[in-house]
C-alpha cells in the first residue's frame, strides 16, 4: 500500500487567539493533517474518545477512522505498526497514552525505530512521532507518572523534544511531524490546561533550540517540560529578594543546545539544572558535565543539580515530596550564591 501524494494545502486561521496546551497540540495535528494527508494519528481510545486527555478531540470526525486509528491496547504494536507505515511513505502520530505505558514499546523504539534510517544507510526514513504526556502532579495512580526522558535521550537516532508552553506546543509538534527523524515528544501532562496567547503568523524557534524565559544576571536556572513554569514562579519569588534569575527551556533534549546556557552562565557565572526525572545517569547529569567543562572559568560555584529523587515514583499522596518545587530550587540558588 503507497503512501497518498500530498495535495491538501488547508492551514489554522492566522489570528492571535488563547489557547491551552492541549489545543496547541489538538490544533497542530490538525493543521499537519490538512496539510498533509500522510500524516496519520493512531493510539489507544484517541478516536472517539479524543484521547484521555482530548488532546485528540475532534480529529476522527474530521478526518475519518482511517487517518485517527483507535488501536489495541498494546504500544509495541503500535509503535511496530507506525514503523511499517513510515516506511511505506506515512507520517503516523503515535499517542502513549500514559508515560508509563511507554515500555512495553521500548523495545521497538530502541531496537527497530531509532536504528532503521542507519542500518539502511539512509535509504530508509522513519518519519514517526511517538507523544508521551509525562510527569506527576496529578495524582494519578501507579504507572500514570513517571519521567522517562533520560533514558530515550541517550539512544542515538532519536530526537527527544518537551514542549513546555501553549505556543512551542502547536509549532514544535508541527516541526515534528515535518521531521524525517524518529521524534520522541515529551508533553507536561500537569500543564495540559494552562494558557497563552498564540500568534500563528510569529515565526517559531527551530525543533533544536534552547530559549530563554526569562533574562537576569545573578543565577541560570536551566530546565524542560513542566519544570519551567516551576522556575519561573521561583525567579518571580526570588526577585523580591533582590535576585534576578534567568531561566532557560532547553526544549530539545537530544541533541541539546547548550549555546543559550553557556551564554547565560559566563554572565551569571552560577547554574542550577532542574527536572523532575532522577538524577542518577540523567539529562540533568549531562547538562552540568557540558557546562562544566564548557564554561569553567565563568563558573563561581559548582553546578547544582534539583531532581525528583532516585525511587520509583512514588504513590500519589507521597508525590507532594518527591517532586522539586518552588523552594527545592530557591534552595539549590541559595546554596550556589554562598560559595
Amino acid at each position: 500500500m503507497a503512501a497518498p501524494t500530498v495535495e491538501s494545502t488547508g492551514s489554522e486561521t492566522a489570528r492571535t487567539q488563547t489557547i491551552t496546551i492541549a489545543k496547541g497540540l489538538n490544533m497542530a495535528m490538525r493543521a499537519a493533517m490538512e496539510r498533509d494527508p500522510r500524516v496519520m494519528v493512531m493510539g489507544e481510545d484517541i478516536g472517539r474518545l479524543g484521547g484521555v486527555f482530548r488532546v485528540t478531540d475532534g480529529l476522527q470526525k474530521d478526518f475519518g477512522e482511517h487517518r485517527v486509528l483507535d488501536t489495541p491496547l498494546a504500544e509495541s504494536g503500535i509503535v511496530g505498526t507506525a514503523i511499517g507505515l513510515a516506511m511505506r511513505g506515512y507520517r503516523p502520530v503515535c499517542e502513549i497514552q500514559f508515560d508509563g505505558f511507554i515500555f512495553p514499546g521500548f523495545d521497538q523504539i530502541v531496537s527497530q525505530l531509532s536504528k532503521m534510517h542507519y542500518r539502511s544507510q539512509g535509504r530508509v526514513k522513519v518519519p514517526v512521532v511517538i507523544r508521551v504526556p509525562f510527569g506527576g502532579g496529578i495524582g494519578a495512580v501507579e504507572h500514570h507518572s513517571e519521567s522517562p526522558e533520560s533514558l530515550f535521550a541517550h539512544v542515538a537516532g532519536l530526537k527527544v523534544v518537551s514542549c513546555s508552553n501553549p505556543v512551542d506546543a502547536y509549532w514544535m509538534l508541527q516541526q515534528a511531524i515535518d521531521s524525517d527523524d524518529p521524534v520522541l515528544f515529551f508533553e507536561p501532562k500537569r500543564r495540559y490546561w494552562e494558557k497563552a496567547e498564540l500568534d500563528p503568523t510569529t515565526p517559531p524557534l527551530s525543533l533544536g533550540s534552547s530559549a530563554v524565559m526569562r533574562p537576569g544576571t545573578t543565577a541560570t536556572l536551566a530546565t524542560y517540560g513542566p519544570m519551567v513554569k516551576t522556575c519561573l514562579d521561583a525567579a518571580n519569588a526570588a526577585e523580591e529578594d533582590g535576585h534576578e534569575l534567568e531561566v532557560v527551556d532547553l526544549r530539545s533534549l537530544s541533541p541539546l543546545d547548550l549555546e543559550p546556557v553557556t551564554d547565560s552562565v559566563r554572565r551569571t557565572g552560577r547554574l542550577v539544572v532542574v527536572s523532575e526525572s532522577p538524577a542518577e545517569s540523567s539529562i540533568t547529569s549531562e547538562v552540568a558535565t557540558r557546562i562544566q567543562q564548557e564554561c569553567f572559568y565563568s563558573l563561581e560555584a559548582p553546578v547544582l543539580r534539583v531532581n525528583g529523587f532516585d525511587t520509583p515514583y512514588p504513590p500519589s499522596r507521597l508525590e507532594e515530596g518527591y517532586l522539586p518545587d518552588l523552594d527545592r530550587v530557591l534552595d539549590a540558588v541559595d546554596r550556589s550564591l554562598t560559595y
